[in-house]
C-alpha cells in the first residue's frame, strides 16, 4: 500500500512538472484590464524572447512579445494583458521586477476563448480552453481571476473544479484600484499541493534508507 501512494504522488508531481512554462492565471474582464500569467514552473530558466499569444485564432505569432519577457527565471510569473502596462502596474501595486507586456490590442480574449502560448519557432507550449458557456459550471473571469492548481496545469480546458479568486484566498490575490480581484504576478501553490510535495519528499527518504 505505501509503496502504491508513493508511485502515484511521483506519478502526480511529474505531471505537474511535465511543461515548464505555463499558464497559470487569466481574467478576461476586469475593470484594470484582462490578463494572462504565464510561470516557469521548471528548474532551469527559460528564454521566453518572441515568443508569442493568440487567442482562439491559434496563430503563432500574432501577439508576439519580442524582448519584454526574455529570460525568466525558475518560480518567475510574467504578464500579458490588454493594458499599458504602466497602468497596469499601478492599479496592482506591481514591483519593478514584474515583467509585463501590453497593450494587447490585437487578439483579445472574449467570455468564451482560447489562450495559446508559442515558444520562439511557433511551437505550441501551453494552450488553455475557457468558458462558462462552452463549458458549464466552470468559472466566469470577469473582474476575478482564476488561478490554475499546479495539480491542473496540464489540463487544456478549464475544469469546474477551478474557483475564482478572493481576496485573501490561498493564492494570496488582493483587489486592484478598480476593484478586480486577481494576483497578478505572484504564484502561490496552493496548500494540498505543498503538502503532497512534502509527503513524497519524506516517504520517497524512507524507502531509501
Amino acid at each position: 500500500m505505501k509503496r502504491f501512494v508513493v508511485i502515484s504522488l511521483v506519478m502526480l508531481l511529474a505531471q505537474v512538472a511535465s511543461a515548464d512554462t505555463v499558464i497559470s492565471e487569466w481574467m478576461y474582464s476586469g475593470g484594470d484590464g484582462e490578463f494572462v500569467e504565464f510561470t516557469n514552473i521548471g528548474p532551469d530558466p527559460v528564454d521566453m524572447t518572441n515568443w508569442s499569444y493568440s487567442d482562439s485564432d491559434a496563430e503563432p505569432g500574432d501577439v508576439a512579445f519580442l524582448d519584454v519577457f526574455g529570460v525568466v527565471q525558475p518560480g518567475e510569473s510574467v504578464i500579458l494583458t490588454e493594458a499599458e502596462p504602466s497602468d497596469f502596474r499601478t492599479a496592482w501595486a506591481l514591483g519593478a521586477g514584474i515583467k509585463i507586456f501590453g497593450p494587447n490590442t490585437n487578439s483579445n480574449l472574449g467570455r468564451n476563448d482560447q489562450i495559446n502560448l508559442y515558444d520562439s519557432a511557433g511551437v505550441l507550449v501551453d494552450q488553455l480552453g475557457y468558458g462558462d458557456e462552452d463549458y458549464p459550471g466552470t468559472p466566469r473571469t470577469r473582474y476575478s481571476s482564476c488561478n490554475i492548481p499546479a495539480t491542473d496545469y496540464d489540463y487544456t480546458v478549464a475544469q469546474t473544479t477551478w474557483v475564482l479568486a478572493e481576496v485573501g484566498d490561498a493564492y494570496g490575490s488582493w483587489s486592484s484600484s478598480g476593484g478586480d480581484v486577481a494576483s497578478p504576478g505572484t504564484v502561490i501553490p496552493e496548500p494540498t499541493t505543498l503538502v503532497l510535495a512534502a509527503l513524497c519528499g519524506l516517504m520517497i527518504a524512507r524507502r531509501c534508507r
